[in-house]
């Protein structure tokens, strides 16, 4: 049971776990510095734009992943219940979903602030005016899908050590010892 349409492809796991551990830095990242004052100038600034910069890195390599994924076909789910399968499937496609809208949204509500946007100290092109209800549209769109991506990894992992612990061999698939 160890052959190649049982384990994800190497390429797949390290998108996984970079992600994971990207996606894990930038949420921690983001609930601390919300808390940060505006004074003095710049650090309160200068921390959002690493922010956004790391998420236009993250919402790159998503677009990676989902390439790879649609191109490489899932390992199987044998020896899993039928509810199983379709918890894996409709969590995996939510948690796809929220990868995808978390730095789409960031840097949407970024551009419609009507200030400019940086990658790492570079100004990108402004190529939308300022739009209040755009920029607060993209904000709480963004926090919900926080929330929402953080309940769904939580099941994630919850998942993953119920497997563990039954040692029905699922954790074989992402290369983990089972």
């Amino acid at each position: 049971m160890h052959d190649a349409t049982f384990r994800y492809t190497r390429i797949a796991m390290l998108l996984h776990w970079v992600l994971a551990a990207a996606l894990l830095y930038q949420l921690v990242l983001g609930w601390w510095m919300v808390d940060l004052p505006k004074s003095p100038p710049g650090l309160r600034a200068g921390w959002f734009n690493w922010h956004k910069s790391i998420g236009i890195c993250i919402g790159i390599a998503v677009l990676l992943r989902m390439s790879w994924r649609v191109s490489h076909a899932a390992p199987s789910m044998d020896g899993l219940a039928a509810w199983e399968r379709r918890a894996a499937e409709v969590s995996h496609a939510m948690l796809y979903v929220c990868m995808a809208v978390l730095p789409l949204s960031g840097y949407l509500g970024s551009v419609f602030s009507g200030y400019p946007v940086k990658f790492f100290g570079i100004v990108l092109p402004q190529w939308a005016a300022a739009w209040p209800a755009g920029k607060a549209f993209m904000g709480g769109l963004h926090y919900v899908t926080v929330w929402v991506f953080m309940a769904l990894v939580a099941m994630h992992v919850g998942a993953a050590v119920l497997h563990a612990v039954r040692r029905d061999g699922v954790l074989k698939r992402m290369g983990l010892p089972a």
